[in-house]
């Protein structure tokens, strides 16, 4: 019934994306905020599925990971806005994809330039992201045996946007502005308020995910090395992104949405492995129950 927030987190240095969405996209019309909201979540959701599909990371393809994502990114009323971690999860996506593609790459060193200089821009536009650079390196060294050569190569491409955006602040005198531009690390609870709405939300992620995980760990010894190595790959998505709002605590509970990536991979286990369809099921059910509940609580506000 209203268009959806642009929720920049503003009293916050939290990278190159709030200020695109303060300066253009808060004085959009509300039936465009209202388009862009949804075509942001509905791309990411079959990008993902398409990705998944691809790699082969389930028994069958079908469009269950893209559905997990849509109903997993209703579940906390403070995620129903455009925010940066909401148009950052489009690089979380492309990041895995280039890790899932280093095992057997006949050129890696291109991917991993590549690879590394997504991750560098990522942080440079949300700065929650730059804990996805130990993730890269952590997947290089699971993926591919150790060379010198392949790590620099990554580490280079990671630091090369911060060296363009170094020299432009030297040659225009504004080399301070630097600070503006790095991470701040904030150890403590994500700011936001603690309704029952929202534990119910966080209570349903972490069943769906305990299920996902548990389902997970059943299919995981029938598939081949190629596709457990990926699987590693999500999972230290999974173990690096959750805490991002504890890490970086100005960036509040919309930084959560990062962690949406892996947990809707890992949770679409559950509605996709059981040969009894009364788990998913249930869980579907449960899932329309709390976006209903915070949908309600919305309109009442």
């Amino acid at each position: 019934m209203e268009a959806p927030l642009i929720d920049t987190n503003s009293g916050s240095n939290d990278g190159l994306l709030s200020l695109i969405l303060d300066r253009y996209i808060l004085s959009l019309p509300g039936s465009l905020r209202f388009l862009l909201y949804h075509a942001l979540i509905l791309v990411q959701a079959i990008r993902l599925n398409m990705a998944m599909n691809e790699l082969r990371m389930y028994t069958s393809n079908s469009f269950v990971p893209a559905m997990t994502y849509v109903l997993l990114t209703a579940m906390v009323p403070q995620w129903c806005a455009i925010s940066p971690a909401l148009v950052t999860n489009s690089l979380v996506i492309w990041i895995f994809i280039k890790l899932s593609r280093l095992y057997n790459h006949p050129s890696p060193k291109t991917l991993l330039f590549n690879t590394g200089l997504i991750a560098g821009l990522s942080v440079i536009c949300y700065h929650p992201m730059a804990i996805l650079i130990g993730v890269v390196l952590f997947a290089l060294a699971v993926v591919r045996p150790f060379r010198l050569a392949e790590w620099l190569v990554l580490l280079i491409g990671i630091v090369l946007p911060y060296y363009f955006v170094l020299s432009v602040l030297y040659l225009t005198d504004r080399l301070p502005a630097i600070g503006s531009m790095l991470p701040d690390f904030y150890l403590g609870l994500p700011a936001g308020s603690t309704d029952k709405n929202l534990l119910w939300g966080l209570g349903y992620l972490a069943i769906v995910l305990l299920f996902g995980l548990f389902f997970w760990q059943v299919s995981i010894s029938r598939m081949v090395i190629q596709i457990r190595k990926n699987w590693g790959v999500m999972m230290v998505l999974l173990l690096t992104l959750l805490p991002v709002p504890f890490i970086f605590q100005l960036g509040g509970l919309e930084s959560g949405l990062l962690a949406l990536i892996p947990v809707s991979a890992f949770a679409a286990n559950a509605f996709a492995n059981p040969r009894n369809l009364g788990l998913p099921n249930l869980l579907f059910i449960l899932a329309i129950a709390v976006i209903a509940i915070n949908n309600w609580q919305l309109l009442k506000n």
